[in-house]
Formats: structure tokens, C-alpha cells, sequence
């Protein structure tokens, strides 16, 4: 999905988002503010046209979690949920994603994917066509050391990338890093948190994501 934001009378994209549910949405916490207006935008692919089948939904509700605080992203918890106002009706276009099981660890270089409407590299273009990515798995033990992510990155988290090519970037926070296991099912097992302050692509600095099979139980709720 496409979180969007209303000002002056124009919508901005400004981070992405998964289906779960037929009217619930999962996104990052540092995506929602409170001083502004938003709306999900479902089954787009090109945000710069009008496409058949997708539709705008305002939310009625949005859920951060109860422990995330802007001022210290290395906590984690950067999770959010959005209730939306109606059910979506499910299509081609719009289906709902599947949750890893509970607290399921990915192996190292597990190949998983990103995709996202975020900024093509550093302080480069937003595109309007939907970007995918492959992004391999760093396991924890990896990505936490010194010459990796540090004590930055704890065990609430998935990293991703660090290859200094392929990367999230600005705009593809919130939407998913999927997965597909050993039955052939695709599963969301991350949510685009953050990455370098040195810029996106940047080498042994992987994308770093909420681990989603932490939070089974806090969704469910």
C-alpha cells in the first residue's frame, strides 16, 4: 500500500505499507504522525496515474506501538497498525499478505525482497512505478557486529542488504520485506525501519527492518 498525507489539497506518498487483514493495515511507527491526515492507498502500482481496481481508504483508527519512541530507533518496536475504515474488497490487484510464525528466524542470506515506492538511491528521484528489490538476510550475529550495524541493531530486527548496491531508501518505510519459505508461501517477515545516516546503498550498513515474527502477539491483539 501507499500511506499518503494530505497538504494543500494535494496527496503525498510517504511510506508504505502491508495488507494483513481485510481492513488492517501494518506499517512503521515512525511513518504516522499525529499532526497529520492520512490515507491507504490500495492495489497501485504506478502512483502517477488513475488505475482501475485501486481504491483510497481513510483510516479509523492507527495503533503505534505502546513502546516505540521516536528518539531512540535503536529500541525497535517501530511497528504501527492502521484500521481502515471499511473492509477493502479482495481483487487481482489487492489481496492480503501472510504473517510469519511466531518469533520464526531467518538464516543467513535467506533471499528475501523489498519493495517500495522510496527514492531510487541517496537523495535521488521518487519513482512512481512500484521498485522491487532482492535484498539477502545478514544474520544478527553479522549485522551486530562492530564492523556491521553494532549495538544498534538488536534482536527485535532483521537486516537485509549491505552489498553498498541494492537497498531501501527514503519513502520505503513501513512497507514489507517478503519471504518465501519452504511451502512455496510468501510471508512478511520485516517492516522497513531505517538505514544509514551516510545514505541508502551503503556498504555493510544493511537495511535494517522491525522483525515482524516478534510481534505475532501484539498484532493479534
Amino acid at each position: 500500500i501507499s500511506l499518503q498525507y494530505s497538504s494543500s489539497g494535494q496527496w503525498y506518498h510517504t511510506c508504505g505499507g502491508t495488507l494483513i487483514a481485510t481492513n488492517w493495515v501494518m506499517t512503521a511507527a515512525h511513518c504516522i504522525s499525529s499532526s497529520r491526515t492520512y490515507r491507504v492507498y490500495l492495489g497501485k502500482y504506478n502512483l502517477g496515474v488513475e488505475e482501475e481496481g485501486s481504491v483510497a481508504i481513510s483510516p479509523a483508527k492507527i495503533i503505534v506501538h505502546e513502546n516505540w519512541n521516536s528518539n531512540k530507533l535503536s529500541n525497535g518496536n517501530d511497528i504501527a497498525l492502521i484500521k481502515l475504515s471499511r473492509h477493502v474488497t479482495l481483487s487481482d490487484k489487492i489481496q492480503p499478505a501472510c504473517l510469519p510464525a511466531a518469533n520464526s528466524l531467518l538464516q543467513n542470506n535467506f533471499p528475501c525482497y523489498v519493495t517500495g515506492w522510496g527514492r531510487l538511491r541517496t537523495n535521488g528521484p521518487l519513482p512512481n512505478i512500484l521498485q522491487q528489490g532482492l535484498l539477502p538476510v545478514v544474520d544478527h550475529n553479522t549485522c551486530s557486529s562492530s564492523s556491521w550495524w553494532g549495538s544498534t541493531v538488536k534482536t527485535n530486527m532483521v537486516c537485509a542488504g549491505g552489498d553498498g548496491v541494492i537497498s531501501s531508501c527514503n519513502g520505503d518505510s513501513g512497507g514489507p520485506l517478503n519471504c518465501r519459505g519452504a511451502d512455496g508461501r510468501w510471508a512478511v517477515q520485516g517492516v522497513v525501519s531505517f538505514g544509514s545516516s551516510l545514505g541508502c546503498n551503503y556498504y555493510r550498513k544493511p537495511s535494517v527492518f522491525t522483525r515482524v515474527a516478534v510481534y505475532n502477539n501484539w498484532i493479534n491483539q
